[in-house]
């Protein structure tokens, strides 16, 4: 999926509007339906933390996220629109990728960075977020110029500097503020019994990990260590749509991937830049359009759920390297090691607590959680990780899980379960659906939809904390400047259907029957 951060529309969000309809700022708060709460737990485990860097170490590049503010693009420029916020999002990839391999040049010159890498950055945005304006201006749009231009210029952060925890959900810290030490020394990832140099650095001068940009220590913890933090549901009343409809996809065993972003960023290959598992519908790809969906065919048992179902990969960072290692998306982005497929990928719509559900549109794209969290902040972090025997009691947003023996690690999603009633997407891929309230409503002007839930449970090495650096560590790919951290997992659906399906599946959850 791309990097898209979905902000929660509540009745208790908050927003800032910029002097055109066309630029807004979304805010909002976690609420059940992102399935379970986050952790506020610090690391209790007592294993050995990373070592600390120095503090002016410069850990990735923080540039604003242009995407989630075009709120109001015109129909006619949208695809224009579109392949330049891919162009934007490449640019950070090759600044970031340049900030990793001349950590011996920074240390040598404090202004490098600035003058060698931010400053040309921002020249190159300019020049994007210019076209971007002419695009929706040609075709008779409104646009602020001056602030979309503001949205240029990108910042650094250091080990003691992270957006992540800028967020306040629901009263309760999303745990992605607890510094996840993004900038932190961990001093590389082990590669077959040596220490592994990312980008040919010395140990000591990255962000960990088998590329050198994650995941570090700190981004690991036992689960066992971590007290309970699973809320309880809302109350159903007499109104709740109580069924539940499961369709049986697989979990990509053919090994279907690729780095594009079809919702994001269509006609852009590697629009992505992180890979992606596909179940369900069997032609996805930066070029597929409504058409080829209906004729991709697909992986799940029903055939006709043509639906795409589809999620960043986890890798295993053992020091072995996957056959995209010099591809677009993997080793060329730094998502490196091994692929590790599902054991179990278990998709299944549920009701709501408080009425009735209406069907999915044709076509519904909904994208759930911040592929750029880590920088963004917490507010659209919507991916929770757990281990089996541990799902009722611990789930976590800005760690991943060390299982115990016998336990597998857990992710799962759960969809955004408002729609607006109009619209299959939106500008910037959030405003058409949002979350129920806290209590289990859609907002006035929204209704509810059948809620997609995703699990997905994975046979993991348990990875190790010695001296401050993790052997075995596993972690979701992702964009390189987001080090790899475990708030920016997500997970993307286009909801295509034959044969009445989408009916069906919201008469079984209304008449409280368990279908599949």
């Amino acid at each position: 999926m791309g990097r898209n951060n979905r902000k929660r529309r509540t009745p208790l969000a908050t927003k800032a509007i910029a002097a055109s309809a066309v630029l807004a700022l979304g805010g909002g708060g976690l609420i059940w339906a992102n399935f379970y709460a986050s952790a506020n737990e610090s690391n209790n485990s007592g294993q050995n933390q990373t070592k600390a860097a120095a503090a002016g170490q410069v850990a990735t590049i923080a540039c604003p996220d242009v995407g989630q503010k075009l709120t109001n693009v015109p129909a006619k420029a949208q695809q224009g629109v579109a392949t330049e916020l891919a162009n934007l999002d490449k640019q950070i990839t090759e600044a970031y990728t340049r900030l990793a391999s001349t950590r011996q040049a920074q240390t040598q010159d404090a202004s490098f960075v600035q003058n060698a890498i931010v400053g040309p950055l921002k020249d190159k945005r300019a020049a994007t977020l210019d076209r971007i304006r002419i695009d929706i201006q040609r075709v008779g749009g409104q646009v602020d110029a001056a602030g979309l231009q503001g949205l240029a210029a990108c910042t650094t952060q250091n080990a003691n500097q992270t957006t992540a925890g800028q967020g306040n959900n629901n009263g309760q810290n999303n745990n992605g503020g607890q510094n996840n030490n993004g900038g932190k020394n961990n001093g590389g990832q082990q590669n077959n019994g040596g220490q592994q140099q990312g980008n040919g650095q010395g140990a000591g001068q990255n962000n960990g990990g088998q590329a050198g940009d994650g995941p570090s220590a700190a981004d690991f913890v036992d689960i066992t260590k971590v007290q309970p933090n699973v809320p309880a549901k809302p109350q159903k009343n007499g109104n709740a749509s109580n069924g539940t409809f499961t369709t049986r996809c697989g979990v990509n065993a053919n090994q279907n991937h690729n780095s594009d972003n079809v919702i994001v960023a269509p006609g852009v290959s590697n629009g992505a830049h992180h890979v992606h598992d596909y179940v369900g519908n069997q032609k996805v790809n930066a070029f597929s359009n409504n058409n080829t969906f209906l004729a991709g065919g697909t992986s799940c048992q029903n055939k006709n759920d043509l639906s795409a179902y589809y999620w960043p990969v986890i890798r295993l960072q053992n020091g072995t390297q996957e056959k995209d290692a010099n591809a677009n998306g993997g080793g060329k982005d730094l998502n490196v090691g091994k692929i590790l497929v599902a054991q179990q990928a278990q998709i299944t719509y549920v009701g709501s607590p408080t009425s009735k559900v209406v069907a999915m549109p044709q076509f519904l794209r909904i994208i759930t959680g911040d592929a750029k969290a880590f920088v963004n902040g917490p507010a659209n972090a919507n991916a929770h990780w757990s281990c089996t025997g541990f799902e009722n009691k611990v789930q976590l947003t800005d760690k991943y899980p060390i299982c115990p023996q016998g336990s597998s690690v857990v992710r799962t999603f759960a969809f955004q379960s408002c729609w607006d009633g109009k619209n299959i997407d939106s500008a910037n891929h959030r405003t058409h659906v949002a979350f129920a309230d806290a209590a289990g409503n859609c907002a006035n002007g929204f209704k509810a939809i059948p809620q997609l839930t995703m699990r997905l449970v994975y046979n993991v090495p348990q990875p190790v904390i010695q001296n401050g650096q993790v052997k075995n560590a596993y972690a979701v790919d992702g964009f390189p400047e987001e080090l790899h951290k475990p708030i920016t997992d997500h997970d993307d659906f286009i909801s295509v259907t034959t044969g009445g399906l989408a009916n069906k599946i919201a008469n079984c959850i209304n008449s409280g029957q368990r279908c599949q």
